[in-house]
């Protein structure tokens, strides 16, 4: 996983996503998923091209299930895209690059 990438967990899901100035693109997951094993590298890509420009971060479902709940997070992989502090965008299951990079880029 990209350095770039955040560890979002329901402790710092505020403070990292919610009060960011900048666009945040949140990818939620779990280890025995599939589909998300194939959108992780697609995530990590972003995470490089949009350093200093948009936040990324990942949560794992199993471990932190409070915002997941709260956005209605019932199937993973599914990225959220949020800007100050609402979500702006939703993708569900595997999408290409492009599905996830025009949602960061239509905000900035």
């Amino acid at each position: 996983m990209s350095e770039n990438i955040i560890h979002v967990t329901d402790q710092n899901f505020e403070s990292e996503v919610l009060e960011s100035n900048t666009p945040v693109l949140v990818d939620f997951w779990a280890t025995w998923c599939g589909p998300c094993r194939m959108v992780g590298p697609i995530i990590d890509e972003i995470s490089t091209e949009y350093e200093g420009k948009a936040v990324v971060g990942k949560v794992d479902v199993d471990a932190n299930q409070e915002f997941a709940a709260k956005y209605g997070v019932r199937n993973i992989p599914t990225v959220l895209v949020f800007q100050n502090g609402e979500v702006v965008g939703r993708q569900v299951g595997v999408a290409p690059k492009n599905a996830y990079s025009d949602a960061i880029d239509a905000l900035l």
